[in-house]
């Protein structure tokens, strides 16, 4: 099926916000990489957001959505198709959607764009994110106290600087609790692909992996790890009803504060291109209940983290930390600089992986 047909799809299943009788009303539409009726994940997690917004707003905006829609060249006649039907303030959710957001911010200079996870902005797209590597730090450390192989398998999406900052920040966490720890990585260079996730959650168990750590969209990995009776934690969302006694605990995406924000700025004339970048402090993130498996001392060590990252007196990256290659980084007592977080394309010493 190829985009505009997804677009059509998408809208005979999106569930408009539209106020009766009220035909001049703003439109607003929401762009999602995968089904909007997923019960967990990536997407899941907009569309809760999305909700939100649909109930401080929905006598005010018609708030849509459209699923499925590719990313990269493939996605543009969709926006375009999206921007043609007269929508205002479009939301593109992934970031593959970055090209295709900017051709139709230039195309459609009236038009705003929020734009997830991006990085590049025009006087009519905005870019945010949260910072998922503070979630990861938990993680880390329930994972590093918690593993009897010592190994700890890592699902991981495209090799990009977000993904790459989660790997780093996962790896430090456990290593300052468990110095033997090892990761492997399997890259699957998707962010939804069922098969792949599973695929790789049983190769990485297959090799020693008793803990599974992903940062791709589905549940596929606590399903495999409920199944041989390993642990994994939820990405985006809290995945345990998938996993009852595997599940760890899970870094949960909260978007339904910044969607409110920013569309009401935009009813009331005050939207303005902005970046916005926050995390546990910003409740961007949560972090999902910890499970009775793990012993109440690290649950402790890792709810004592989340505090301090909260407040600022833990930063996920300080040195020292060396790169992989043995080189220089961060001296003892520095943090990383958000430059540097943001452009991240190495690993840190102890990582045995390939970037590829």
């Amino acid at each position: 099926m190829n985009s505009l047909n997804k677009l059509f799809v998408a809208l005979a299943f999106a569930a408009p916000a539209t106020v009766a009788g009220a035909q001049d009303i703003p439109k607003i539409a929401f762009v999602y990489i995968s089904p909007a009726d997923d019960d967990v994940g990536w997407t899941h997690e907009h569309e809760r957001g999305r909700l939100a917004a649909v109930a401080a707003y929905g006598n005010r905006a018609q708030i849509d959505y459209f699923e499925n829609v590719a990313e990269g060249d493939d996605g543009l006649p969709a926006l375009r198709e999206i921007a043609e039907d007269g929508y205002d303030l479009i939301f593109t959710t992934s970031f593959g959607y970055m090209g295709p957001s900017l051709n139709i911010a230039y195309e459609y200079p009236d038009i705003r764009i929020e734009h997830a996870t991006g990085f590049v902005r025009t006087t009519n797209i905005s870019t945010y994110n949260a910072r998922f590597y503070e979630g990861r730090v938990s993680q880390g450390i329930i994972a590093g106290n918690m593993t009897e192989t010592n190994k700890i398998g890592y699902i991981a999406s495209f090799p990009i600087p977000e993904v790459i900052r989660g790997i780093n920040a996962t790896f430090l966490a456990a290593r300052s609790v468990n110095p033997d720890v090892e990761f492997e990585i399997i890259w699957v260079y998707s962010w939804y692909s069922p098969p792949e996730e599973e695929a790789a959650a049983r190769q990485l168990a297959a090799n020693g992996a008793d803990i599974l750590i992903q940062h791709t969209d589905t549940p596929e990995a606590m399903k495999v790890a409920e199944e041989l009776g390993i642990y994994a934690f939820g990405q985006a969302s809290d995945m345990s009803a998938y996993g009852p006694n595997a599940s760890l605990s899970a870094s949960i995406n909260h978007w339904g504060p910044y969607y409110v924000s920013r569309i009401g700025a935009f009813l009331d004339g005050n939207w303005e291109s902005a970046d916005t970048w926050g995390g546990l402090s910003a409740e961007m993130l949560e972090i999902g209940p910890f499970s009775d498996n793990i012993p109440e001392s690290v649950q402790d060590q890792a709810s004592d983290a989340i505090i301090r990252i909260r407040s600022g007196r833990l930063h996920p990256f300080t040195g020292p930390i060396r790169r992989q290659d043995g080189s220089g980084w961060l001296a003892a007592g520095e943090t990383a600089a958000d430059s540097d977080l943001l452009t991240m394309g190495f690993f840190v010493e102890g990582i045995t992986g390939v970037i590829p």
